[in-house]
């Protein structure tokens, strides 16, 4: 692969990279947690978008309301890396690695 092709190439890759990014931002996926106690939306990028938490558990000592929302922040992160890998993968699919 000569040095202009690569550059080419290189310049693609930023291009969709920045799209997903953007695409990213604008996700928003929700971590659930004590059968719905506790449910946190977060961006594909990790920031936290809204945080719900039932009158129920906040009647519940502090240790339980933190390990449940612990809990659904776990499940959104988990959720958000599923879609980050698919998203940047879509993103980078079928660009050839310099040899």
């Amino acid at each position: 692969m000569d040095m202009g092709s690569l550059m080419e190439h290189a310049k693609n890759l930023q291009s969709k990279v920045a799209a997903a990014q953007d695409r990213l931002a604008t996700t928003s996926v929700k971590g659930i947690a004590n059968n719905g106690q506790c449910i946190l939306d977060m961006s594909g990028k990790y920031d936290l978008l809204n945080l719900t938490i039932s009158p129920e558990l906040l009647k519940q000592d502090a240790v339980t309301v933190s390990e449940t929302i612990k809990a659904a922040f776990n499940d959104a992160k988990a959720k958000a890396d599923v879609t980050i890998d698919k998203i940047m993968g879509e993103a980078t699919a079928g660009m050839p690695m310099p040899e």
